[in-house]
């Protein structure tokens, strides 16, 4: 085979990815839309949306709950995909995440001490202010896992040493539970657990502009995170600020981390799934293929997690977290087989 027709190949291969996923998240969306213990039809939910916000009872339904939750199901899913595949990246590890290394962990603890004093002191938690603090928690938690990263030689005891890190942050959180009183307890338990659910209009504009504006930026850094991926010295002679380069991946995995627990608590897993579905899909792991289509299988990923969450057993709902635990850990599985990294 010559090498145009290969790149052909690769290229049609790409577009059949993103065509596939396109269809596949349109399809969950409109079904987010519909399902629930109101039923609606594609063409009634669609007109509703149309129509935009009214005093109906099937308005209020996809404008104050169906519509946000959707919409930030898909958001967020794409961001923590994007935040995974930025992990990887940086530690060159094929399950580095946010959930795995501890980083979500540490968001949501410094969230459950901001929880406790605004709502203790009668305040309303902001969407500004839950970001801040998810990023300080996400910040400290990632410098803390890097100061270990610089003492261990494998990439068995980087995992190991990061899933510790998320135990004691998550004890530290169980302990505030404990002790908080019973209306912050009762906020804490329900946003811990992760969900989409409950989502307001000032949070998703909120996620929104974070995360399209941390994807314009990964898909900005495509070529120079190609480079990283061939080695630093590789990088530097190519005149990559590495240093640089490795900041802004810490920022923005951080930032993508903080939003989405923030906003639905932490979600297992996605980091991990998605962006190594994404690879396999098309056969390559270069930046500027696999941020876009990285962030659909994210979405694709949490609006159906979310959608089993939501149906499998309504009216009872189940945690999104739980729900991608369940998808997503064959395939940590399956990549531990498979690589050699970890034998």
């Amino acid at each position: 085979m010559t090498a145009r027709g290969s790149t052909d190949i690769r290229r049609m291969r790409l577009a059949g990815a993103h065509i596939a996923l396109a269809i596949a998240l349109i399809a969950l969306f409109v079904a987010s839309l519909c399902a629930g213990s109101a039923d609606l039809s594609p063409a009634e939910s669609l007109g509703l949306v149309l129509a935009g916000p009214a005093d109906s009872t099937a308005s209020r339904i996809i404008w104050e709950i169906r519509l946000p939750r959707a919409i930030m199901s898909l958001v967020l899913g794409g961001g923590l995909s994007l935040s995974g595949f930025l992990l990887q990246t940086f530690f060159a590890n094929p399950i580095a995440d946010p959930f795995v290394l501890g980083i979500s962990s540490g968001a949501r603890c410094a969230i459950a001490v901001l929880m406790i004093a605004v709502l203790g002191s009668g305040q309303i938690l902001t969407p500004a202010m839950s970001i801040a603090g998810a990023l300080v928690g996400s910040l400290a938690t990632m410098g803390l896992v890097l100061l270990i990263a610089r003492r261990v030689r494998t990439q068995s005891m980087l995992i190991v040493a990061g899933v510790m890190v998320g135990y004691i942050c998550s004890a530290v959180t169980n302990f505030l539970i404990a002790f908080a009183d019973d209306q912050s307890i009762v906020n804490l338990q329900s946003w811990s657990q992760g969900s989409f659910s409950g989502s307001r209009w000032s949070e998703v504009a909120a996620a929104v502009v974070i995360v399209v504006a941390a994807t314009a930026v990964v898909i900005a850094l495509s070529k120079p995170l190609g480079a990283y991926q061939l080695g630093e010295t590789y990088a530097k002679s190519l005149g990559v600020h590495v240093m640089g380069l490795r900041m802004l991946i810490v920022l923005i995995s951080s930032l993508l981390s903080a939003c989405v627990v923030a906003f639905a608590g932490p979600i297992s897993f996605v980091g991990i799934a998605a962006p190594h579905i994404a690879k396999i899909a098309i056969g390559s792991s270069r930046p500027l293929a696999v941020t876009p289509l990285c962030f659909l299988t994210g979405a694709v990923f949490c609006c159906g997690c979310d959608l089993v969450a939501r149906m499998l057993f309504s009216p009872v709902e189940l945690s999104v977290s739980a729900v991608t635990a369940v998808f997503g850990a064959p395939i940590v599985i399956a990549l531990m087989l498979r690589t050699r990294t970890f034998r």
